[in-house]
């Protein structure tokens, strides 16, 4: 199978897009990131690793991701370096222009993996695969036409995962499982004093083991991590609450003002100030 990247097609600004992708080797997206969007990621074919939040997910032919605006995410190879995906961004406004009661489904669940069961996957496949062929085309009405199978498209899938019994993440590899854990220590202790030999020496991991697999499996160095964890719970600290910045970042798990103010910056590109004013 030969590389193939497709154009991503848009609808309005902001309020849609698809794009169909199919590659074969290696590949990963330079570092997780988040968007203010919602997200669906169906595999047609292969295989990915894809880190939310803080777990990490095998994702084969037939599951989709849902992901929820500003929750970090990122995707790597597996062993099997062929895949074949489709990507739809689309805003909560695009949904409710269409049907308010459809926009409503939005508002349940975290974002997640849905594993399509085997006899749903065609009429999941036509609808995506429609949407792609309309932008493609552009004909009149096309955006009509595509709200109206995304509509479909998010009917089906709540009621698949209406009649889908839940069960805790399955994990291809032990390791898979363990940085997830590692994860979701991590986002329940951030505030804590934190180093990379410390979770090594408590996972029993050898730390530069850990080093290497996290970063290839979250797309983050350790204390990326860390610090990405810090200021996203900072963040929601200065928007909820009328704490000092100082206080937030005592709480947050820094130790002194300065390396707080210069972190959140890099990492939020404004002050912790100008944030809270922006967003309070």
């Amino acid at each position: 199978m030969n590389d193939r990247l497709q154009p991503k097609y848009h609808i309005g600004e902001d309020d849609f897009s698809i794009q169909y992708m199919s590659r074969n080797g290696s590949s990963s997206m330079p570092r997780p990131h988040e968007h203010p969007y919602f997200e669906l990621y169906y595999l047609l074919h292969g295989e990915r690793v894809y880190f939310m939040d803080d777990n990490v997910f095998t994702v084969k032919k037939g599951d989709m991701m849902i992901v929820n605006p500003h929750d970090l995410h990122s995707t790597a190879s597996s062993d099997k370096l062929i895949f074949e995906r489709v990507l739809i961004g689309f805003s909560r406004s695009f949904i409710e222009e269409g049907d308010a009661g459809v926009a409503k489904l939005l508002d349940h669940g975290t974002s997640r993996l849905v594993r399509i069961p085997l006899k749903h996957q065609p009429d999941i496949e036509r609808l995506l695969l429609s949407m792609l062929a309309e932008c493609q085309s552009g004909q009149a009405h096309y955006g009509s036409l595509v709200r109206a199978w995304m509509n479909e498209l998010l009917i089906r899938l709540h009621r698949i995962e209406t009649s889908l019994q839940s069960l805790p993440p399955e994990y291809e590899h032990p390791m898979h499982q363990k940085i997830s854990e590692i994860a979701q220590y991590i986002k329940s202790n951030y505030h804590e004093r934190l180093t990379l030999d410390q979770i090594a020496k408590q996972f029993y991991i050898s730390p530069s083991y850990l080093s290497r697999v996290f970063t290839k499996l979250t797309g983050f160095h350790f204390r990326e991590y860390l610090q990405v964890v810090r200021i996203r719970e900072a963040q929601k600290m200065l928007v909820n609450s009328r704490d000092s910045v100082q206080f937030i970042s005592e709480q947050t798990g820094f130790e002194h003002i300065a390396h707080f103010n210069k972190t959140f910056k890099k990492i939020a590109g404004t002050t912790p100030l100008q944030y809270r004013k922006r967003h309070g």
